[in-house]
């Protein structure tokens, strides 16, 4: 066999040759049989079997000489017929048709590939859990109304889609970007109507988008992606960072943070402030001023967490809870960082050892089972609490006074800083949609674009507009309004969120139901639109989830989470 084939070497195998030896067996073959039919593959006998409509197989051949038929491309789906217009959808809507397009999450692609790739008249009992890992709870159904729910999770990407152009958003005039820039400033009131014939020709609508593209940042450095801070050593390696070690230069950016943090929190307490984000390359902390989310004092929630800062927080006298986690009442006691004497807390550990072996003693058996000690039961304890670090679940509290108590625990906690990496030195990020001591403006980047879309009867226009930054929730709130009047009442929406911040939509037990123009009259001079003022008012529904698409139609909206 070996002196058959030129170029043959015991030793080793030349490519080419194993090539061109499969080249001439392929041909062999099929100049052998022109004719003669090729064996059906194990999936499309699979196919026919479970009743699916397939294309006809390709023949083997052309004659004898004749080139080998093409191949059937392994990555098409079975039924890639061109669905016809009268034919009803294999996939079952949830709520309403939507047209997904390239607004679909993670969730929603696995959930739709699950219903194309399952017939309905097969029996499924159980679905297996598709490996896609997300802080978000799983789908809530489609739901209409007058008004969205509020989202406290930040966005950093907003996709809308209209039948009607968003010309109107390009290229505004010097003097409609300064109008806009002095309406944010002065907290001016904008009221739309309903619909806009013209919108290209509305000076009022392209100042009022203007207005709601101004954010405020802290500390601003144009070369350095300040959001998002989880996660970004990536984005931020290989960008100049002189302070890294520079020790100076890193206590400077510390005193002016620490400025700047105080006067946030300051506008809060005196209501001038609805809220604001610090943003830290470990967790993310939402204050809240009191009146908003149902609320009748400060609030701060801290996400994701660990054991290690949930123990300095207690040490610091700092009191929280953890809303997503059941505890027992001694957990309870021990988690809310009230601060316990050692022999009331031993007193409470020893009577909730014997209440928990007060059975072994009624069955007679106490003497013949080991007993765990309490070191055992301690590191038990602690593999608990550790495992939900970095979780949704391990999401802090804090409610009141102890927000200032957090507060000079932040600015003295040197864990707040990375001391390694690319964000070594830098301070967490301030996001706020007022002005405070020591911010910069920053403007939300925006961009329309027209493409093409397939349709039943050919190709028709289909226009997006693309919202990318830190998108706040007073800021979704007020697209949303801008594009109820600009797309008379027609439009879709994908919207893309910082996942650690989702979290943010749980509710916690409210004590009393707070008075809605009680909440106005304290809120007035918050800077912020009556009507988005009333939004956040809102006591929050979406739990762990967040919103992910949007669709308004006849001006009532569908949404997803």
């Amino acid at each position: 066999m070996a002196l058959s084939v030129p170029g043959y070497s015991p030793s080793f195998k030349r490519p080419p040759e194993t090539l061109r030896l499969r080249r001439k067996r392929g041909r062999s073959l099929g100049a052998a049989s022109p004719t003669e039919e090729r064996p059906e593959p194990a999936t499309r006998r699979a196919a026919l079997t479970a009743g699916l409509p397939l294309r006809p197989f390709p023949a083997a051949g052309r004659g004898g000489g004749g080139p080998a038929a093409s191949r059937r491309n392994p990555f098409a789906r079975l039924d890639n017929r061109p669905r016809a217009a009268a034919e009803p959808p294999s996939v079952p809507s949830r709520g309403q048709q939507e047209a997904p397009g390239p607004f679909l999450d993670s969730n929603q692609e696995n959930d739709l590939l699950w219903e194309e790739k399952i017939p309905e008249r097969t029996a499924v009992t159980e679905l297996p859990q598709t490996p896609h890992v997300s802080f978000s709870e799983s789908d809530i159904p489609s739901s209409e109304s007058t008004e969205l729910p509020v989202d406290w999770s930040i966005k950093t990407r907003l996709l809308f889609a209209s039948s009607q152009p968003f010309t109107w958003a390009d290229h505004l005039k010097a003097q409609e970007e300064a109008q806009g820039v002095i309406q944010h400033c002065r907290a001016t009131e904008v009221t739309l109507p309903q619909s806009i014939q013209d919108p290209k020709l509305s000076t009022e609508l392209r100042c009022a988008f203007q207005q709601s593209l101004i954010y405020w940042l802290h500390p601003a450095l144009s070369w350095l992606p300040l959001f998002p801070r989880i996660g970004a050593d990536r984005k931020m390696a290989g960008k100049t960072n002189p302070w890294s070690n520079d020790e100076t230069l890193q206590h400077i950016l510390m005193s002016d943070w620490c400025v700047s943090f105080t006067s946030l929190y300051n506008l809060l307490k005196t209501k001038l402030c609805p809220y604001f984000y610090v943003c830290t390359y470990q967790f993310t902390i939402l204050f809240r001023a009191a009146g908003l989310a149902g609320d009748d004092v400060i609030t701060a929630l801290m996400s994701p967490t660990t054991r290690g800062i949930r123990e300095a927080m207690k040490n610091e006298g700092i009191e929280f809870s953890l809303p997503l986690i059941k505890e027992s009442g001694h957990e309870k006691r021990k988690e809310s960082g009230t601060s316990l004497e050692h022999g009331e807390e031993q007193a409470v550990s020893d009577e909730d050892e014997e209440e928990s072996f007060s059975w072994l003693e009624e069955m007679g058996v106490q003497d013949k089972i080991k007993k765990p000690d309490v070191l055992s039961i301690k590191l038990r304890k602690e593999i608990h609490e550790v495992q939900m670090d970095h979780r949704p679940e391990s999401v802090v509290l804090v409610k009141g006074t102890n927000t200032f108590t957090l507060l000079n625990f932040l600015i003295n906690c040197k864990s707040l800083i990375a001391t390694s990496g690319p964000q070594a030195g830098l301070p967490p990020t301030l996001l706020s949609p007022i002005a405070f001591r020591g911010a910069t403006m920053q403007m939300l980047k925006a961009r329309s674009v027209n493409v093409k879309t397939q349709a039943p009867s050919g190709y028709r226009d289909q226009f997006s507009l693309e919202i990318t930054g830190p998108v706040m929730p007073h800021s979704l709130h007020s697209m949303t309004m801008l594009l109820r009047s600009s797309q008379s009442g027609s439009f879709s929406a994908g919207l893309y969120t910082h996942e650690p911040t989702a979290v943010f939509n749980i509710c916690p037990p409210k004590d009393k139901v707070l008075d809605k123009e009680a909440v106005h009259e304290e809120l007035a001079n918050c800077g912020l639109h009556p009507k988005t003022l009333d939004h956040l008012s809102q006591t929050p529904i979406l739990g762990k989830s967040s919103l992910r698409h949007v669709a308004m139609s006849d001006y009532i909206y569908n949404w997803r989470s």
